[in-house]
């Protein structure tokens, strides 16, 4: 019950495990094909977005998304909410970008009226950068008014969805978002391996236009959008080797993913967190969010009790469950983390079992808990 990579469902598993296509066999081609339509279904993009599968972590995506949106000198609008929106503004700087970041106090976001001032006042500015959730802190930001500042200064809105992604709603085409990445073993419920992004028309435009040389050749849309065009049409391609095991894999997580809506995931991430908040709530528990319209649907960032430490992780892992400690450095030593996406959503004795273990083992640390209280504060919640 890490934030990443999680359990996947038994049919992803079969997928991935099953014996490598090649490339260009045509079981790959449709796999590859249908996962590009299905990515577009998953954030709510339109017909003219370009989706690209890149062998690779949610770190390439954010590579990918820098090298072909700025060129060196412009400048890039941070909106920082945790560990990775600071990644993001380090591999803005390390091509070249004037980077401005809008911070807020740890487990806060920036009111949209900060970025609108920073927009104004510190420019100009290319591109807008937030993080949807922010795996450090469990910030989660509002895209929808992030995308129409952005719109209103005329610059591009970018968005690291890799914490995100199927776990809350993201509207590409209606919010007029321009690119949105994520990453394969969160939320979406597969092995870790595959980089994910949908750019938007302007945002392909905006490569077209580049004055400066081109980005490296594995990060450059152009080499990849003749591929992915023919892999849409059904049709064989190459310029490097695809991660044809974790394609075929990604077939079968959107299908099941999409099953009965992108509405109908996002909603089951939401009940399984507040089901999760209720438990966490009745143990005693604070959060790092301060807030709950901040506080992301896909993980738990936890701060320890006093006389609590790190210690805590082993002896929950004892009990059969393994969660994650603490990652953003303000907040590294007194906190933990708890993934609850993807497969995990769908399986309420995985988030019993999650419950239980963190209160037993609080419970052998001498803190005084309801475990039985806690467990019945998620399934109120999840069981409706």
């Amino acid at each position: 019950m890490i934030p990443g990579p999680v359990e996947v469902s038994p049919a992803v598993l079969a997928a991935a495990a099953g014996p490598p296509p090649g490339h260009t066999s045509p079981r790959l081609i449709e796999a590859f094909g249908r996962s590009l339509e299905l990515l577009r279904e998953a954030v709510q993009a339109d017909a003219s977005s370009q989706p690209f599968l890149l062998a690779g972590s949610g770190t390439l995506a954010m590579e990918i998304a820098a090298a072909n949106l700025l060129e060196p000198g412009e400048g890039a609008l941070v909106v920082s909410t945790g560990y990775f929106s600071d990644r993001m503004a380090e591999i803005l700087r390390r091509y070249g970008a004037q980077v401005v970041q809008v911070a807020a106090p740890v487990g806060a976001a920036p009111a949209a009226e900060e970025v609108r001032d920073a927009l104004a006042r510190q420019g100009p500015f290319k591109a807008l950068f937030a993080t949807h959730v922010d795996t450090s802190t469990g910030v989660r930001v509002d895209p929808e008014p992030l995308c129409r500042v952005a719109r209103e200064a005329g610059v591009l809105s970018v968005f690291d969805g890799v914490c995100a992604t199927a776990g809350e709603r993201f509207f590409l085409e209606d919010w007029g978002a321009d690119v949105y990445f994520t990453a394969s073993q969160k939320a979406l419920g597969l092995p870790p391996g595959l980089a994910l992004l949908v750019a938007s028309q302007r945002a392909l435009t905006t490569r077209t236009l580049r004055q400066a040389p081109p980005p490296p050749l594995f990060l450059d849309w152009d080499s990849w959008l003749p591929i992915h065009r023919a892999y849409e049409e059904r049709r064989p391609s190459y310029f490097a080797t695809p991660a044809t095991s974790l394609v075929m894999a990604l077939e079968v997580g959107l299908d099941e993913l999409l099953a009965d809506g992108i509405d109908a995931r996002v909603e089951r991430h939401a009940r399984a967190a507040s089901g999760m908040r209720a438990a966490w709530k009745a143990l005693g528990l604070r959060q790092v969010p301060r807030s709950e319209a901040e506080t992301g649907n896909t993980l738990s960032v936890l701060l320890y009790p006093d006389g609590v430490d790190a210690a805590l992780l082993p002896k929950v892992a004892a009990r059969g469950v393994v969660i994650a400690g603490g990652l953003h450095p303000a907040i590294r030593t007194t906190s933990f983390r708890v993934g609850h996406m993807g497969y995990a959503v769908t399986r309420p004795d995985y988030l019993r079992r999650t419950v239980e273990a963190v209160a037993e083992a609080l419970r052998e640390l001498g803190v005084s808990v309801d475990r039985e209280g806690a467990v019945a504060a998620l399934e109120g919640v999840v069981r409706g």
